[in-house]
């Protein structure tokens, strides 16, 4: 009894805080919407032009089993799309720290894929790969791999050289270093990165679905527009910003676990042969 009388009084204890801490930005986005309501009701703004926020909530309710099937549509595609990045930036980065060669042929034409407009690409990617998930994919990882590379580039790079020259005194092969010192002090870096590719594939994935796509939110959005039912464009936009505030706050989630597991800085013995 006692056991779970702590555990409620923890959580609770920890929501209260957490409440505490976003009171302010929840009580000026209230301020916001609750001017917004005003403005537009006292101006007299046709609902087509700019509608208030309560009729955005009853098209959110009213259209809450639509929504959803476009919103899992467009889930799948930003996850599948950002866990590719993922992978494809981990890659590239510790090919780029590893060999000398990689980085000298990768890092220039990463750098240069960024001066191109990627919103240009998606035509052709819709004519050389079609409307299917790949299409979407593609769009996603060239919005979200280069903050992923930089960051984990510059977190590998970061490490201090003396703490390098100690795990080579003490017998550690490059593995080893790569392992128990590299990786733990690139995290903050590295996840610096991801959490500005979480809410970019949003973005990646909106476009993707304007040039080509039979459904997903970003589509809604387009055939929405055209027909002037800006109440539903609206709506999306909400439900685009959760998606991205949630995956956002999945990244946040896992870089305090795992900071709190390989802390970036060693402050004690590390035994080189453990596993």
């Amino acid at each position: 009894m006692n056991f779970l009388e702590n555990f409620s009084r923890n959580v609770s204890g920890s929501w209260r805080a957490t409440l505490i801490d976003w009171l302010p930005a929840i009580v000026v986005i209230a301020t916001l919407f609750v001017v917004w309501e005003v403005l537009v009701q006292v101006l007299n703004v046709q609902r087509w032009l700019l509608p208030p926020p309560s009729v955005i909530v009853a098209e959110i309710s009213d259209s809450f089993g639509f929504l959803a099937r476009h919103t899992g549509v467009t889930a799948i595609e930003i996850l599948v799309g950002f866990a590719v990045s993922v992978i494809l930036a981990v890659t590239l980065a510790s090919g780029i720290v590893w060999s000398r060669t990689v980085e000298r042929t990768i890092y220039p034409i990463i750098i240069a894929s960024q001066t191109i407009p990627i919103i240009t690409l998606a035509p052709l990617l819709i004519i050389w790969v079609g409307t299917d998930l790949l299409s979407k994919v593609i769009v996603i990882v060239l919005f979200t791999f280069f903050p992923v590379v930089i960051g984990l580039v510059s977190g590998l790079r970061s490490v201090d050289q003396e703490m390098v020259d100690m795990f080579r005194t003490l017998g550690a092969t490059p593995g080893q270093t790569f392992r128990k010192l590299m990786i733990p002090s690139a995290l903050p870096n590295f996840f610096a990165g991801l959490k500005i590719a979480a809410v970019v594939s949003v973005i990646g994935a909106v476009i993707g679905e304007w040039f080509g796509a039979s459904a997903g939110l970003g589509w809604l959005m387009k055939i929405a527009g055209g027909q002037f039912q800006t109440a539903r464009v609206f709506a999306a936009i909400v439900v685009l910003s959760v998606l991205a505030m949630a995956l956002f706050a999945a990244v946040v989630a896992i870089e305090k676990w795992s900071l709190r597991k390989y802390p970036p800085t060693v402050t004690r013995v590390i035994r080189l042969g453990d596993s």
